[in-house]
């Protein structure tokens, strides 16, 4: 009876190995981003004292500009550009990307809110569209931490330092391993060489 169970197992295995639908092919697609690039939006105006302006100063309007120039140069270029979604306090996640996009000729998705940043992560990580690809997304300072590490990143600051606004985060995906930088923008003069 063994023997011919062992037979049996043979036969089956023979037979497996000449066939594709018994052992197909493993799947080598990549399934999540290869990079993902986070920057706070540019300079805000100085509100105290007024009704919020919820566009950037002109020193933000400057990296901007700046910006759509330095990121296709400097860093990989975006395949995919997010930001977070217009409120009645801020358009300036997306106005700060707004030049990039047009050199880029890509639109920005700017669907979720300030507070929804898990949802991103999901979204990024998981949707094929996002796949090998190259992200940059702009957000408000106050969640990027919770963002960077809600995309994987270890050993990430817990706050972002309220006057800063020259860095990118650059979150690389290489298998299972994931490697965070904060990097200088080098945009305009005064930032930060390192």
């Amino acid at each position: 009876m063994r023997l011919r169970s062992r037979l049996i197992f043979l036969l089956v295995l023979l037979l497996a190995v000449g066939s594709d639908r018994a052992f197909p092919a493993p799947d080598t697609r990549p399934h999540g981003p290869h990079i993902v690039m986070i920057i706070r939006h540019a300079e805000k105006p100085d509100n105290t004292g007024v009704e919020k302006d919820p566009n950037l100063s002109r020193q933000g309007y400057e990296r901007a500009d700046a910006l759509a120039k330095v990121i296709p140069d400097h860093f990989p270029k975006p395949d995919w550009l997010i930001a977070t979604k217009r409120s009645k306090s801020s358009n300036r996640p997306v106005e700060t990307i707004t030049p990039l996009a047009k050199t880029l000729h890509e639109p920005i998705e700017s669907t979720f809110n300030d507070d929804e940043f898990d949802q991103v992560a999901q979204e990024v990580l998981s949707d094929a569209r996002y796949a090998g690809k190259t992200v940059l997304i702009a957000w408000h300072h106050g969640k990027i931490p919770e963002l960077a590490k809600a995309l994987g990143a270890k050993d990430v600051p817990d706050k972002w330092d309220s006057k800063v606004f020259d860095r990118v985060w650059e979150i690389i995906y290489d298998g299972d391993s994931v490697t965070w930088k904060d990097l200088p923008q080098k945009a305009l003069s005064g930032d930060s060489d390192k």
